[in-house]
C-alpha cells in the first residue's frame, strides 16, 4: 500500500473512533412510548396488563409456609422446624418457629423469631428481627427470655443451604447457631438429605444448663419421598451430643449427653 492510501485508511479509522466516542458519550434514547398492540387492542387494557406484569415481575407481594421438620423421634420425643416469608424479592417479612421436648413430658427447647428479611444478592439473605424462647431449659427451670437476631443465610457453593445466626438477649448474653444441609436427589422422588447444627454460647446460662462455649452439637440424615413436591415423609437417625458444662447439666438430670435416634416425620410446605 501506498504512502497516500495508508494516510487515508488511519483518517478513516480515526474519524470513525471519534463518531463512536461521541455515540458513547450521548443520552441514550428516550423508552418507546408507542405499543404495538394498541394498534389491535384497547389502549386501556393493554396498559393494565404491562402494569400487572411490572408488577408480578418485582412489585408483587408473595408468600410460603415451609414445615421442614414435624417429626417423633425414638425415646418418646418430638421436634418441628417451621418457616415463613410474604413479601417481595428484595425484602420481606420473615417467621420462624422451633422446638422440641417429650410427648409425655414438657417442651425442653422452643422458640420464635420475627424480623425483617433483605437480599444481599440473588444467593444470601439478611435477616434481622427478634427471638422469643418459650422453653424450660434442660433443668427444667430456665427464665424466658427475648434477643435481638441476626441472621445470614443462603446457597452456599456446591448447592449446600447455609445458616448462621447472632443473638444478643435482654440479659446482654451472646449466643449463636450455624447450620448447614445439602439435598442429595437419588431419584426425581427420593431425595437424601444430611444436616447438621451447632449451638454456642459466649458464657454459661446455670439456669437453662448450658454452659460457655459449644454446647451442643446435633446432626442428621433424612431419607424423604416426594408425593408431592410440596408433601413429603421421611425416615432418618439423628445424633446429639452435648459439649462441656451443657452435657453436666444433662447428666445432673439423669440425661444422657449423647443420644442416637430413629426419626419419621413429614416435610411440607405451602
Amino acid at each position: 500500500m501506498s504512502r497516500r492510501g495508508l494516510a487515508i485508511a488511519l483518517a478513516v479509522v480515526m474519524s470513525g473512533t471519534g463518531v463512536a466516542r461521541a455515540q458513547d458519550a450521548a443520552a441514550p434514547p428516550p423508552p418507546p412510548s408507542d405499543h404495538a398492540a394498541d394498534a389491535l387492542f384497547d389502549p386501556q387494557a393493554m396498559a393494565r396488563a404491562r402494569a400487572a406484569l411490572v408488577h408480578e415481575n418485582g412489585g408483587m407481594a408473595v408468600s410460603q409456609v415451609m414445615i421442614d421438620q414435624l417429626e417423633a423421634r425414638g425415646g418418646g420425643d418430638y421436634a418441628w422446624e417451621a418457616k415463613g416469608w410474604w413479601g417481595g424479592d428484595s425484602d420481606r417479612l420473615a417467621l420462624e418457629s422451633r422446638g422440641e421436648g417429650a410427648f409425655a413430658g414438657h417442651v425442653d427447647r422452643a422458640e420464635v423469631q420475627a424480623g425483617w428479611l433483605h437480599a444481599l444478592d440473588p444467593w444470601f439473605n439478611l435477616r434481622a428481627g427478634v427471638r422469643q424462647d418459650l422453653d424450660r431449659g434442660v433443668l427444667g427451670t430456665g427464665q424466658r427470655r427475648t434477643h435481638a437476631a441476626l441472621t445470614i443465610e443462603g446457597l452456599a457453593p456446591y448447592w449446600f443451604d447455609v445458616e448462621a445466626s447472632v443473638f444478643l438477649s435482654t440479659r446482654g448474653e451472646v449466643t449463636g447457631r450455624a447450620e448447614a444441609s445439602y439435598d442429595q436427589r437419588l431419584t426425581q422422588r427420593l431425595v437424601a438429605q444430611p444436616r447438621v447444627e451447632m449451638d454456642w454460647a459466649a458464657q454459661g446460662m446455670p439456669d437453662l444448663g448450658e454452659g460457655a462455649g459449644i454446647n451442643r452439637i446435633e446432626s442428621g440424615l433424612r431419607l424423604r419421598y416426594e408425593i408431592k413436591r410440596n408433601f413429603a415423609p421421611y425416615v432418618g437417625l439423628g445424633w446429639e451430643r452435648s459439649l462441656g458444662g451443657s452435657a453436666r447439666a444433662a447428666r445432673s438430670v439423669g440425661e444422657r449427653a449423647s443420644v442416637l435416634r430413629a426419626l419419621a416425620g413429614v416435610r411440607l410446605w405451602w
